[in-house]
């Protein structure tokens, strides 16, 4: 598919780049002010309860998402492994937001990830491929630069600019659907790390570092939801995993708006574990992305039948 073709059939109009997070977006601030939490944690093995009993407690998944918009679903699928490893999003959750995002009247999800592992291996023994496919969203490429737009990031950043996935410049809402996971460059994967694979060369983010860069991901443009999934964590040998990784039976799901605090959170999860708390979430504090001082915010820890 060429990038003309892909624009007409999946974008179906011109790219609209924007400093907004989107229509459905709203940030912590303004949900405290409706008298909802900034962070949910909701402890449980049933992904799909947790996540309804999540964004019940947010007021409803209709906060984030209005009829007629078009929504990104994005997960962690970079890897060709089973879902059993933990180094992929569960695709039973993949699927039920997507249902639930098509029940409250979006007009098109889109789902896609800038893969590690050859991105059709990935896309198919992830199991995300299928999931995604049957729940009613449209999987996208996201192997070749056709696919990708250059912006300037704003303010003073190390990168200066960046490749991000049309869809993801396009896109209303984006829902952002990390698994929590170690990764031996930059000690764990949550919120602010998944996106990198929205954009398309990872290679200067390595270059100058990514405590460094890592945030400035979402400087641009910064997902309106952020859903990490945290049952079942793999504490090593990340991102991909292996034979002798080791796993930490955390059961828990954290959602938020804010992915710094989303991504905190998390990382107080693997700091149990002997995990370090990397410093790139203190960082995205800095540069204004969310609230990394969890004593601030208000959160609700619920559990899921």
């Amino acid at each position: 598919m060429n990038r003309r073709t892909f624009i007409k059939t999946l974008a179906g109009g011109a790219l609209a780049l924007s400093l907004e997070a989107g229509l459905g977006s709203l940030p912590s601030s303004a949900l405290r002010a409706q008298g909802f939490p900034d962070l949910v944690a909701t402890r449980g093995t049933n992904l799909t309860a947790m996540f309804d009993k999540s964004l019940e407690a947010l007021g409803g998944l209709g906060q984030f998402v209005k009829s007629g918009q078009t929504v990104l679903v994005k997960p962690n699928m970079g890897w060709a492994i089973d879902p059993a490893g933990g180094a992929n999003t569960n695709p039973v959750l993949v699927s039920h937001i997507i249902k639930n995002v098509l029940n409250l009247g979006a007009k098109k999800v889109y789902v896609f990830d800038n893969t590690c592992d050859n991105w059709n291996d990935a896309y198919q023994v992830s199991g995300l491929e299928k999931a995604a496919t049957e729940a009613g969203a449209t999987v996208a490429p996201a192997n070749s630069t056709g696919y990708f737009q250059k912006v300037d990031l704003p303010g003073e950043t190390t990168l200066k600019s960046t490749q991000y996935h049309e869809l993801y410049l396009e896109a209303d809402v984006v829902i952002n659907v990390p698994v929590l996971k170690h990764h031996g460059g930059a000690r764990m994967t949550a919120a602010l790390k998944n996106m990198m694979g929205a954009i398309y060369d990872r290679r200067p983010l390595h270059r100058n570092g990514l405590d460094e860069t890592i945030p400035e991901l979402m400087l641009y443009k910064k997902p309106n939801l952020n859903v990490v999934e945290a049952v079942r964590v793999m504490i090593s040998g990340g991102p991909r995993g292996h034979g002798d990784s080791r796993y930490l039976s955390s059961q828990m799901m954290i959602v938020s708006p804010d992915p710094v605090a989303a991504d905190m959170a998390s990382a107080k999860l693997l700091e149990a574990a002997g995990i370090k708390i990397p410093e790139y979430i203190e960082q995205g504090a800095k540069i204004g992305l969310g609230v990394a001082d969890l004593e601030k915010l208000n959160i609700q820890r619920l559990t899921a039948a």
